[in-house]
């Protein structure tokens, strides 16, 4: 089978691209699961989240969306089908959507915060921001680590990836680049980069290949269910496949961390700050400040 990530087509099962591993049978043990963590760099937890509370949080965001025009409301609304001219869209921060109870409800449930605090050692806390997107047909992500973007707190924090609904194949879930948080090259270079402060590109390569080639490893991805979820550290590079369907693959990002260690200030308060300064003036390419790193 031939999957489609960025500008590239890979055969699943190949040199470029494998199976994320699942981590269900470790869960209880906070030991093993770290364990884990320290060896992969990612958990993949099926069911992390009540399948219940994640279907309604996509009723949420689709009935949004469609108030707003972007979805094909001649098609059931479950289906997300993309109105014609409707785009992808990002739908996180201070918008609403992600502050209404029934979002809230998966991100912010007790029982993740407590797998949290056990895993943490430590109760725990989430930034206030969350990052919910709608990926439009023919979107993908780029790969790139976490830390670029909010590093000025603890590096021990987490991104809980939540697809609202069942993404296979097709509609491009996640993608993990194997070992990549051991690559200490790559993190002593981009991964020591603030979008805000130096204003370079965020994506480290568009290209799944040449990252394979060059650095190692093999990409690693799943087809994901109502309730899944996937979780990794800031050092952990990962992109996504491309979405090739005429429906919105909906999916939020969310971080966790210790609640005594620093947080970054961008994310957290009544009113987070976010980006202040990336992609405002001429920004850096990235393939330029790769020279410069020798990366």
């Amino acid at each position: 089978m031939k999957l489609s990530m960025g500008i590239r087509e890979l055969e699943l099962d190949g040199k470029y691209l494998g199976r994320l591993r699942e981590a269900n049978a470790l869960m209880g043990d906070m030991d093993a699961l770290r364990q884990r963590m320290e060896e992969d760099g990612y958990l993949l937890v099926r069911r992390l989240h009540d399948p219940k509370k994640v279907a309604e949080a996509r009723r949420v965001v689709l009935e949004n969306l469609a108030a707003n025009g972007q979805i094909d409301t001649s098609r059931p609304l479950d289906e997300a089908v993309i109105a014609p001219g409707g785009r992808g869209a990002f739908l996180g921060g201070a918008k609403a959507i992600t502050h209404t109870p029934e979002f809230l409800a998966v991100v912010e449930s007790p029982e993740l915060m407590q797998f949290f605090s056990d895993f943490l050692g430590a109760p725990a806390m989430t930034f206030t921001y969350k990052w919910l997107r709608a990926v439009g047909k023919g979107d993908f992500t780029g790969a790139h680590y976490d830390i670029v973007y909010m590093g000025r707190g603890t590096t021990n924090l987490y991104t809980v990836w939540t697809p609202l609904g069942d993404v296979p194949f097709e509609k491009g879930p996640l993608a993990i680049l194997e070992g990549s948080h051991r690559m200490e090259k790559l993190k002593q270079t981009y991964g020591r980069m603030d979008v805000d402060r130096d204003n370079v590109e965020g994506w480290f390569s568009s290209d799944p290949v040449e990252m394979v080639d060059k650095f190692g490893g093999r990409w690693l991805t799943a087809e994901f269910e109502m309730g899944d979820a996937l979780i990794f550290g800031m050092f952990t590079m990962h992109g996504s496949l491309n979405n090739v369907t005429s429906s919105y693959r909906l999916s939020c990002d969310t971080r966790y961390q210790r609640a005594d260690e620093p947080a970054d200030e961008r994310w957290i308060g009544e009113n987070p700050i976010a980006h202040y300064a990336w992609g405002k003036g001429q920004m850096i390419p990235m393939e330029e400040a790769r020279k410069r790193w020798g990366v």
